[in-house]
C-alpha cells in the first residue's frame, strides 16, 4: 500500500467512526430503497422504506428463516425474492462453531465491501510493523475447497476459497506469499500443509510474517512440523520432495525451485533438534515481526500454546468478520488477544443490538425475546453491556441474528468497540441448568493453571453432555503437553483430579445448587492422547469444511466427532467432591 493511499486510509476510519450514526442510517436507506420491492420485504413494507416501519414490521430472523428463499434462488429462482441486485456467488458458513454450513448470498457490492475492507483493517497493522508487503513475503497457511455448484449455476465456496479465486489474489501470490497456488489447492490438506511449511522454510530468511486465518490453523501447522521436520530438512537438503507427495500440482510447484541446500537444511535441524520449542516460530523465521490469525473468540484458548512457540511475537487479531457480514477491525493490533476490542465499521452493514444480561453470577443468558423488546441502534449501546449481533446487508439478509454476543469496551470517536463473548446456544446442559461457552472458558483457565508448575499445557478442549446414566454429567476432553517432552503419563492423578473440582468450584451458582441436590453429577475430564484433536479436525475437513476456516466445535454434537476423541482416552478423573 502506498504511504499516500494508507494515510488515505486511515483518514477514511477517522471520517466513517465520527459519523457513525449518520452513515448508519444512510446504509439502511439505500438497502431498504434499492430492496423493498422484492418479495420477502414486500410483506413487511408494502413498498415503504422509512426507518421505523422497517423496526416495527420486518422480524428478527435466523438462518432457518431465509433459508427457503436461500434455497429457491440456488435452486434457479431469480433473486429479486431476497434482494434486487443480482446474486453472483454464494459463501459457505464452515458449520463447525455452531451446526451445519449455512449459504448466504454474494453480489458486486458484497466483493466490493470485502476489497475496502481488507484495505481498512490492514492500515492499523501498517501504523505499528510498516508495510511488509514491501519488505518481505507472507508465510500464510492456506488451504481452498472445491466449490459446490448450485442448481442455478452460481457456484458456492468458503470465504476464503472465494479470496483465492481471484484473479487479482492469483497475481500478488508469488510475489507476497511464500505458499505456489497449488498447495493452497492441494485436494489433500496434509500433502498442502507439507509443501507450504516446505516452502516457507525454503524462503525462510525473506518470511516477514507468520500466520493463517485463525490460531488453532497455525497451531496445526506447528504441530506437523513437529512431527516431519527431519523430513522435511532431508528435502532441502537433497532437493528432492518426498515421494509420499503425490499430488501433480503441488510436484511441478516444487519442481520449479527445489535445489539441495544442505546448509540450509542443516540450519534448519540444528534449530528444530532441541529439547524445547519454545519460541521455535521465531527461530526458524527470524524475519517475522507477528503472528497473524483469529485469536479471539473461541480461538483464545490456544494463544498461550502459540505464545509458547513464538515467545516474544505479537499475536494480531486484526478483524472480525463471518461469512453473514463484515463487522470491525483492531485499531490497537499489538494488544494481548484477551484484550483486543473490535471498532464497528458503519458502512459495511446496519447494524442492530439485543441486550443480554446475567441471569446468574457469570454466565450470559438471552433476555425473552418478547415482541416489545426493542432493539438498540450501534450508536446507542452502552458500555460494559453485552448484546446479540443482529444485521441488515445489501446480500438479502434482514434484521438476521449472527449468533455472537458481544460486550461494549468503549467508542473509538463514536463507534462502538466490542469485544467478543460468546457463541450464542453453544452451551451445557443437563436438566434446566445453562452453562454457556464462557462459563467454561473460564473455569477451564483457571484449572488448566494447576499444570504449569509440573511443566505441562492445556493445548485443547472440548466438551459434551453424558446422559448415558443418571444423572448426567458435563464431560471436558483435554489434550495435554508437556512443555519439555514430559509425557502425559507422568501426569499426576491428584493434579487432575484437582482440576476437576476447581472447575465444578468456578462455575455458576445454578449448577453448584444442581450438583448439591444430586441433579448432575460431577464433572469428568477425559485426558485424550496427542493428535486427538488432530483428528478431529481431519473429520470435519473430510466433511466438506475447508481448513483455512476450521473452529473447532466448544460443545460436541456428533455421534462421530465424540467416537474419535473417545476412542483416544487415556485417562479419566473425575470431582470427588460437592463444590462450594
Amino acid at each position: 500500500m502506498a504511504t499516500n493511499e494508507y494515510e488515505g486510509v486511515l483518514k477514511k476510519i477517522e471520517e466513517l467512526t465520527t459519523n457513525a450514526g449518520q452513515i448508519q442510517d444512510e446504509v439502511l436507506g439505500e438497502i431498504l430503497s434499492r430492496n423493498a420491492g422484492t418479495e420477502y420485504l414486500r410483506g413487511f413494507l408494502h413498498g415503504q422504506t422509512e426507518k421505523q416501519l422497517f423496526k416495527k414490521n420486518v422480524p428478527i430472523v435466523t438462518y432457518e428463516d431465509l433459508k427457503p428463499y436461500i434455497d429457491r434462488i440456488a435452486n434457479g429462482e431469480t433473486s429479486d425474492i431476497l434482494l434486487a441486485e443480482p446474486i453472483t456467488a454464494f459463501f459457505l458458513s464452515s458449520g463447525t462453531s455452531g451446526g451445519q454450513p449455512k449459504m448466504t448470498p454474494v453480489t458486486a457490492q458484497v466483493t466490493k465491501n470485502c476489497e475496502l475492507f481488507r484495505r481498512l483493517y490492514e492500515s492499523p497493522v501498517i501504523k505499528h510493523f510498516g508495510d511488509i508487503n514491501q519488505v518481505g513475503k507472507r508465510m500464510e497457511l492456506m488451504f481452498a475447497r472445491p466449490e459446490i455448484e448450485t442448481p442455478s449455476g452460481l457456484k458456492a465456496a468458503s470465504v476464503s476459497t472465494s479470496i483465492y479465486n481471484e484473479s487479482n489474489f492469483r497475481t500478488i501470490l508469488p510475489k507476497l506469499y511464500t505458499s505456489p497456488i497449488e498447495t493452497i489447492f492441494c485436494p489433500d490438506p496434509n500433502q498442502g500443509l507439507y509443501c507450504q511449511l516446505l516452502f516457507g522454510l525454503i524462503q525462510r530468511d525473506e518470511v516477514v510474517t507468520v500466520g493463517s486465518l485463525f490460531a488453532s490453523t497455525v497451531l496445526r501447522g506447528v504441530k506437523f512440523l513437529e512431527n516431519h521436520w527431519q523430513e522435511l530438512c532431508y528435502d532441502i537438503k537433497t532437493g528432492r520432495l518426498s515421494d509420499w507427495i503425490t499430488d501433480l500440482g503441488c510436484r511441478n510447484a516444487a519442481s520449479l525451485v527445489m535445489k539441495p541446500n544442505p546448509e540450509q537444511a542443516d540450519l534448519i535441524e540444528n534449530i528444530c533438534n532441541c529439547k524445547s520449542w519454545e519460541g521455535i516460530i521465531r527461530k526458524l523465521w527470524p524475519k517475522a515481526r507477528y503472528i497473524g490469525c483469529v485469536c479471539t473468540g473461541v480461538m483464545r484458548q490456544y494463544t498461550a500454546e502459540l505464545e509458547f512457540y513464538c515467545r516474544g511475537l505479537p499475536l494480531v487479531s486484526a478483524f472480525y468478520a463471518c461469512s453473514e457480514a463484515i463487522c470491525g477491525i483492531n485499531l490497537e493490533p499489538l494488544c494481548k488477544p484477551c484484550d483486543v476490542s473490535y471498532t464497528f465499521l458503519p458502512n459495511m452493514a446496519y447494524f442492530e443490538f439485543i441486550p443480554v444480561e446475567n441471569e446468574h453470577d457469570e454466565s450470559i443468558e438471552m433476555k425473552r425475546n418478547d415482541e416489545d423488546t426493542e432493539l438498540v441502534d450501534l450508536v446507542n449501546v452502552k458500555a460494559g453491556q453485552c448484546y446479540e449481533l443482529v444485521v441488515t446487508t445489501c446480500a438479502g439478509l434482514y434484521r438476521y441474528k449472527v449468533g455472537d454476543v458481544l460486550m461494549v469496551s468503549g467508542f473509538y470517536n463514536n463507534a462502538p468497540q466490542f469485544q467478543f463473548v460468546e457463541r450464542k446456544n453453544v452451551i451445557l446442559s443437563v436438566d434446566q441448568e445453562k452453562t454457556s461457552e464462557t462459563d467454561l472458558s473460564k473455569a477451564v483457565t483457571e484449572a488448566k493453571a494447576l499444570l504449569d508448575p509440573l511443566g505441562f499445557i492445556l493445548t485443547e478442549y472440548t466438551s459434551y453432555v453424558d446422559t448415558s446414566s443418571a444423572p448426567g454429567h458435563y464431560v471436558l476432553f483435554w489434550e495435554i503437553k508437556g512443555k519439555e517432552g514430559n509425557h502425559c503419563k507422568e501426569l499426576d492423578p491428584k493434579i487432575m483430579v484437582e482440576c476437576c473440582s476447581k472447575m465444578e468450584e468456578l462455575l455458576h451458582y445454578t449448577y453448584k445448587i444442581y450438583r448439591k441436590r444430586n441433579i448432575i453429577a460431577a464433572v469428568e475430564i477425559r485426558v485424550v492422547k496427542q493428535g486427538s484433536f488432530e483428528a478431529l479436525m481431519d473429520y470435519y475437513v473430510s466433511k466438506g469444511t475447508s481448513l483455512s476456516q476450521y473452529k473447532k466445535p466448544s460443545c460436541i454434537k456428533s455421534e462421530e466427532a465424540l467416537k474419535i476423541l473417545d476412542s483416544r482416552v487415556i485417562g479419566k478423573y473425575f470431582s470427588p467432591k460437592l463444590p462450594l
